[in-house]
């Protein structure tokens, strides 16, 4: 099933009203919105015009002055310097597969540790051994049929003797 768009109006007394329950929101709702990948858009409550950018930077202002910033002035100094440039265009594009790269690593990351954190110790290092003790098995059987084969003695199906 299709997810419709949210729509939140923005006043001019910088209020937001969300369309879908009918009722004045908070910017820091319109981030939970983000967070729980609600798929939404903010216009101008008279023009129309799209303002979800500017709320979206809005509420990134608001965090980065708050606690540990993530993006730091340098970060921020090199992004800009990127606007009027030829390659403008394409820094969007990068920095979102970027960050989509990071993302998938992350999961992965979690899935593993979560793989981990569900064994015990002990499980852990049996399964360790257990694998060790394979890959020594067939290192081992590599290293006699290796000998076999190069016995004149054994080859043949002769035995020494």
């Amino acid at each position: 099933m299709a997810q419709t768009m949210r729509t939140i109006k923005k006043y001019p007394n910088r209020r937001l009203y969300d369309t879908e329950i009918s009722s004045y929101i908070t910017l820091e709702e319109v981030r939970q919105l983000v967070l729980d990948n609600e798929t939404f858009e903010v216009r101008d409550a008279k023009s129309g015009e799209d303002l979800t950018r500017s709320v979206l930077l809005q509420i990134i202002s608001e965090h980065e002055e708050k606690g540990q910033p993530m993006l730091s002035p340098q970060l921020l100094s090199q992004i800009i310097r990127f606007y009027g440039d030829s390659l403008q265009g394409f820094m969007g594009p990068y920095l979102e597969r970027s960050l989509q790269v990071f993302l998938d690593q992350q999961q992965q990351f979690r899935t593993q540790l979560n793989t981990m954190l569900g064994q015990t110790p002990w499980s852990m290092l049996n399964e360790l051994t257990e694998r060790n003790m394979e890959a020594w098995k067939s290192m081992q059987r590599g290293l006699l049929d290796t000998a076999t084969q190069a016995n004149p003695a054994t080859r043949g199906g002769k035995k020494p003797g």
